[in-house]
């Protein structure tokens, strides 16, 4: 709940800070290290023992590359991809010869990026620690932290709520939508493993003798029909495969009640060194992922369907034979909850004519992508291309000194099913902490973040290697 409007005097001066980053994924990380390096006193809170998010789950990133295969995203993400270089960790873009280019790298070497990142641009950490309550009013704001220690407040001049469910601005009082209209249906949640010891050459020959069992050729622009997809991706030489559940071995897997009923199974390079690859494939309906007892709930059966879609790749699908369990995602990852509602809504046009904005502060290229354990909703970006998301969809109604990024920004559910990914989270995140910053530093500001110069903020932006232009 929102706490009140009394000024705190009592909060101690190492508790005061020009940033706070609520929730440190993919979209806090770039929030917190783009303030940081505009000069702001930063702090990054997140619950988890380590940060990272879904950068460390084992999944790739997604919105990096429109269907074309340009780049759209560039600043932050391209940071922690030159880091994990030298590290031996980046494979690199992957297509999948249906309609998505996946930049691919280490899980663990990118928790050692990703840290390396936010130390070195100084930003100040509180992990394992959760937010649970806020204070608007006056030349702050102030959040309530429960942590190691206690209880603690903190101030700071913004914050951002990159907690993926918008947890801090609807505390703060902004309006907000949840789920599908009408119905509140939420996609599924996945629990994401990863398997070493899989040969990539049986598994893509399998692939190229039998396209039919396999997500290809989706996006028309390719010109080319599934086999030609699968020749191309046996070529590619990259384990980078999808199952779907309405067709071949994955559907007679399911109707044979061998396979728990799912969508797809998406395989993906995570590790060349260790033959690993992650599997992105458990689902479970009716999860809601702001109630920590669904998620309870939910994890002993998603960890059941981790035993059994292993067992099933080993039988079924070869390369899999001697694959050996490597690990499974520290958390379940979430598609879906609320969406915050602020001074612009990005909706289902927005995204699929591929707009663009003079004023834009990042660009998305991924597919509309609605995710249901027995469908799956998914359409092209016209002419593969990308779009621009304005500033505005990080600004919730009725709060001044808040922003928010990643997946809870001010969007429809089609909207949201395209930016929800991570490397549009990433460029919003780095969006909303570089105006942060300008704001907060500006002694002339006026209290309020929609007030931030839009055109020094896309200057910035792109000095600081934003792709805002350029992009079809």
């Amino acid at each position: 709940m929102k706490e009140g409007m009394t000024q705190r005097q009592d909060i101690p001066g190492e508790n005061r800070f020009d940033v706070i980053v609520i929730g440190g994924g993919s979209a806090g990380v770039a929030a917190a290290i783009s303030a940081a390096r505009g000069g702001a006193r930063t702090l990054l809170v997140e619950s988890a023992p380590m940060i990272g998010g879904e950068l460390i789950s084992g999944i790739s990133m997604l919105g990096c590359l429109s269907t074309r295969g340009d780049w759209i995203v560039g600043g932050v993400v391209t940071e922690l991809l030159d880091r994990l270089k030298p590290l031996g960790g980046y494979i690199g873009p992957v297509f999948d010869y249906r309609a998505l280019h996946l930049v691919c790298f280490d899980t663990e070497l990118m928790k050692i990026a990703v840290m390396q990142a936010v130390a070195e641009a100084g930003v100040h950490l509180r992990v394992q620690a959760f937010f649970c309550g806020i204070e608007t009013g006056g030349d702050e704001t102030r959040v309530r932290l429960m942590h190691k220690g206690g209880e603690a407040w903190y101030a700071a001049r913004v914050v951002i709520d990159c907690s993926g469910d918008g947890d801090v601005a609807v505390a703060a009082g902004a309006p907000s939508e949840k789920g599908a209209p009408g119905t509140g249906a939420l996609q599924p949640p996945s629990l994401v493993y990863r398997v070493c010891g899989v040969e990539t050459e049986p598994l893509l020959r399998f692939v190229r003798d039998n396209p039919a069992h396999f997500g290809l050729g989706d996006y028309p622009g390719l010109g080319m029909d599934a086999r030609q997809c699968a020749e191309a991706l046996y070529a590619q030489g990259q384990p980078k495969v999808l199952l779907r559940g309405t067709q071949g071995l994955l559907k007679e897997a399911i109707d044979a009640g061998e396979m728990y009923p799912t969508s797809v199974l998406a395989i993906v390079p995570t590790s060349t060194a260790r033959k690993e690859v992650s599997i992105n494939s458990t689902q479970l309906a009716g999860v809601d992922g702001t109630r920590a007892a669904s998620l309870s709930e939910a994890l002993p059966r998603l960890m059941a369907q981790v035993s059994q879609g292993l067992a099933f790749l080993r039988r079924r699908v070869p390369g899999f034979e001697q694959a050996a369990l490597a690990a499974v995602a520290p958390k379940i990852g979430v598609r879906e909850t609320r969406r915050i509602l602020g001074e612009h809504v990005l909706d289902e046009a927005d995204i699929m004519q591929g707009r663009k904005r003079a004023d834009g502060i990042a660009k998305g290229g991924h597919e509309l992508d609605i995710l249901a354990v027995d469908g799956h909703r998914h359409e092209t970006i016209a002419e593969g291309g990308s779009y621009d998301i304005p500033y505005e969809c990080l600004v919730p109604h009725g709060q001044r000194r808040l922003l928010v990024a990643g997946r809870c920004i001010s969007s429809t559910r089609e909207a949201q099913s395209s930016v929800r990914v991570m490397g549009t989270c990433m460029a919003m995140g780095q969006a909303a902490g570089t105006a942060a910053a300008l704001c907060a530093l500006d002694d002339g500001w006026s209290g309020d973040v929609r007030d931030v110069d839009r055109a020094r903020l896309r200057r910035t932006l792109i000095a600081d290697g934003a792709v805002l232009e350029g992009t079809l």
